[in-house]
């Protein structure tokens, strides 16, 4: 049994994302800049009370694009609900530039718009080089992050952000027939993951990479390098998960009952296969 090829459509360049990034970069300051700004440029003339008027002038310009972050996050929600795809990449894309001139670019926030930013040109668009662009430059970013996290509520949106980029790199280094390099990014969406549910201490709440899609994808990414038991106890796991969530009788089961049949048959179980494949179709006849 062969697994039908993949196509991966790509693209020369990002005209989305260049027009809308070069149009950010006259307003990124973020605002702890702009009151460093105030004090510098203040004249000894200036009263205190002045100062403090433009400091507070400064950050007020600052809600609007607060504003506008809140609804572009609101409505990437619905775009996607209503499967306008196109559309709700071009929001995504409008966070990383409002975070950008909200937060500045070397800040966490910024890379979290980045990480989703990435995982929407995979998933919306299926454009894995974007994805891994993206990917990449929200990971530079958290990894070398210094600023205080102390709460525990950021700890967790980092580690949500960091599954979430290496899953995408993960599957788009798959998507490009590169199984050892998206099997190690998909091992540190793994370990995130684990850490996160440890940090809520096993009730995780939904996540917008779900511990079934990136155990499918280990799965995959195992299967892609020759490891089929690994393989084997993946797609077993995902369909135990997918059973205690939907039932046995869910469609959701069909494709991985297939795959499963495929790993069998690579491991010279042909009845085990067999089985599998009966099991598949037993979800279309119910």
């Amino acid at each position: 049994m062969q697994a039908s090829p993949i196509h991966i459509p790509t693209v020369s360049n990002d005209t989305d994302w260049d027009f809308c990034f070069h149009l950010s970069q006259q307003a990124k300051i973020p605002a702890y800049q702009k009151r460093d700004e105030l004090y510098y440029s203040s004249g000894s003339g200036e009263s205190e009370e002045d100062i403090k008027a433009k400091e507070e002038k400064a950050v007020g310009y600052m809600a609007l694009p607060k504003e506008k972050l809140a609804h572009s996050q609101k409505k990437i929600t619905q775009l996607i609900k209503k499967k306008m795809n196109t559309q709700a990449n071009k929001e995504l894309i409008r966070c990383v530039i409002l975070s950008r001139i909200i937060f500045g670019e070397e800040h966490w926030k910024c890379a979290q718009a980045l990480a989703s930013l990435a995982y929407g040109y995979l998933t919306l668009r299926g454009l894995p080089a974007q994805a891994k662009k993206h990917a990449e430059s929200a990971k530079n970013t958290l990894l070398t992050w210094k600023g205080s996290t102390a709460s525990n509520k950021e700890k967790k949106e980092i580690l949500e952000a960091l599954v979430m980029l290496y899953y995408t790199l993960g599957v788009a280094w798959l998507l490009q027939n590169h199984g050892r390099e998206a099997y190690f990014n998909l091992q540190k969406a793994e370990r995130n993951m684990k850490e996160l549910k440890e940090l809520y201490k096993g009730g995780v709440r939904k996540l917008q990479v779900s511990e079934k899609d990136l155990t499918i994808a280990l799965g995959r990414a195992s299967l892609a390098i020759h490891r089929l038991n690994l393989a084997l106890a993946y797609f077993e796991k995902a369909i135990d998960n997918v059973i205690a969530a939907k039932g046995d009788r869910t469609l959701d089961l069909v494709s991985l009952y297939e795959e499963i049949a495929q790993i069998e048959q690579l491991r010279r179980n042909h009845d085990q296969a067999i089985q599998y494949l009966e099991q598949m179709l037993l979800r279309y006849i119910l």
